[in-house]
């Protein structure tokens, strides 16, 4: 997609069960145009999907393109604006001085996000917005995609 256009997406990740099947998807708008991405894992969290929605949107997105990410999930939000320094200043430990979860995730977006010019923006979710509504309905019917798709 053409970095001379902003993009507006809305993330959202899912899970059936806290660890269990999760699914993502984000809904990428410009001006113009609309698409739905989405993806599913067998084994996961509710926030690993949040931040694979993030992850995936931005990686649909050529160099430098301008885009504000809006999320339901202030675990999402807050740790790439607020936390994510901190973490690493710390090594990669939190306040309570445990490791941080999904580090690897945390990495790659934090790449993705130096290749773009995003801001974040959260979002009450489940408000009837009706960007962030599609995600989660797409996030959660990527789930079902999932379980329909495992052998017996």
């Amino acid at each position: 997609m053409s970095n001379k256009t902003k993009f507006n997406i809305f993330t959202d990740g899912a899970c059936s069960g806290n660890p269990g099947p999760g699914g993502w998807a984000a809904v990428i708008c410009s001006e113009t145009k609309q698409r739905d991405i989405s993806g599913a894992e067998p084994n996961t969290t509710n926030n690993r999907m949040e931040l694979k929605a993030a992850i995936e949107a931005l990686k649909t997105l050529d160099p430098g393109a301008e885009a504000q990410i809006f999320t339901d999930s202030t675990y999402l939000q807050k740790g790439i604006t607020v936390w994510l320094h901190a973490w690493k200043a710390r090594n990669w430990t939190t306040s309570a001085k445990t490791p941080v979860k999904n580090k690897d995730l945390w990495l790659e977006l934090e790449a993705l996000c130096a290749t773009h010019r995003v801001t974040w923006s959260w979002i009450k979710g489940h408000v009837g917005h009706p960007e962030n509504e599609r995600a989660d309905q797409i996030a959660r019917t990527a789930i079902i995609g999932l379980a329909m798709n495992t052998p017996l």
